[in-house]
């Protein structure tokens, strides 16, 4: 899993893995296992999934890049506090899965909250290693 800044401004973390390297066969299957580790964790809570492949083709001036066969997020929130008005923006957390036939990239946006980084790596790396919510 690489950290790095999208566009410049954006703290993103991303995992590539080859197929071949995960027990997963499609982005369907990478997305149930996050809603599991969702379910269980004792903080975090559900909230939906997108397919942002089908909403893309919808539109009239949809573009997407070659490769890609499925793009589909995963919405939840960690929110244990509601100090302001302001931390709304940075709410909820999504992990984004997208197939591109031989491999997936997941990619989740950095959290202002320590510990929901830390569920959100556990759960993105054990993609390649073992079920360890």
């Amino acid at each position: 899993m690489r950290q790095t800044l999208l566009q410049e401004k954006y703290p993103i973390y991303t995992l590539e893995v080859s197929k071949e390297e995960t027990r997963f066969t499609d982005s369907g299957a990478i997305i149930a296992y996050l809603k599991e580790c969702i379910d269980t964790h004792e903080i975090a809570s559900y909230i939906g999934e997108f397919d942002h492949m089908a909403h893309t083709q919808s539109l009239a001036n949809g573009q997407i890049a070659e490769g890609i066969e499925s793009a589909r997020h995963i919405l939840f929130c960690f929110g244990t506090k509601l100090p302001d008005p302001h931390v709304m923006a940075v709410r909820p957390r999504s992990i984004g899965v997208v197939d591109q036939g031989d491999r997936f990239t997941v990619t989740f946006l950095e959290a202002p909250m320590p510990p929901a980084n830390e569920a959100m790596e556990r759960w993105v790396k054990a993609i390649v290693e073992q079920p360890a919510c």
